[in-house]
């Protein structure tokens, strides 16, 4: 399944906003720095930045996005979803981290916990669009574990047959 913007690297919300204002120079250079060299391949000595610079700022949304991101992108989801919970119970009006939950359990085939967290993430930010499309996306992953879920138990049945065949070329019209 494809959720569109898996991980949103650009952290766009009202707090980020008044941040931007507050924040010196050198604490967004050291951000960018910090995702430059996790781009770069570097997650490791990303990570370790990060967490160093947390210890400074412990409460700084970005840098736990920040973390959050490279976590994932470093195949360390469980820690990933610790810390977007973390950042969710802080600041539980951003929407991002909630998207960003939504796909990291949607991997895991938690489907119940991504359409929650999807939900939430449109109460805080109703004009997410990414969010809103991510739980169409999880619907209709839904609905095709429902439909197999009806050929185990009837495999004849004509109509979820004929369903789930829509679903599947759906997802293939997709790749």
């Amino acid at each position: 399944m494809t959720i569109h913007n898996i991980l949103r690297k650009e952290f766009v919300g009202p707090l980020l906003l008044a941040s931007m204002f507050l924040a010196t120079p050198t604490i967004a250079d050291e951000l960018k720095d910090i995702s430059t060299m996790a781009e770069q391949g570097q997650q490791e000595e990303a990570l370790t930045r990060i967490d160093a610079y947390l210890n400074a700022n412990p409460k700084d949304a970005q840098g736990l996005f920040t973390k959050g991101i490279i976590q994932a992108e470093n195949g360390q989801s469980d820690a990933a979803i610790i810390t977007f919970n973390m950042l969710t119970k802080t600041y539980p009006n951003l929407p991002e981290p909630y998207n960003n939950l939504a796909v990291l359990y949607a991997d895991s085939g938690k489907y119940d916990l991504a359409k929650k967290s999807l939900e939430t993430a449109i109460k805080t930010h109703p004009s997410y669009a990414t969010a809103h499309e991510n739980l169409g996306d999880i619907y209709v992953r839904m609905a095709s574990e429902a439909y197999d879920k009806v050929l185990k138990l009837d495999n004849g049945n004509s109509r979820a047959q004929s369903k789930l065949s829509l679903i599947k070329d759906f997802f293939r019209a997709l790749h």
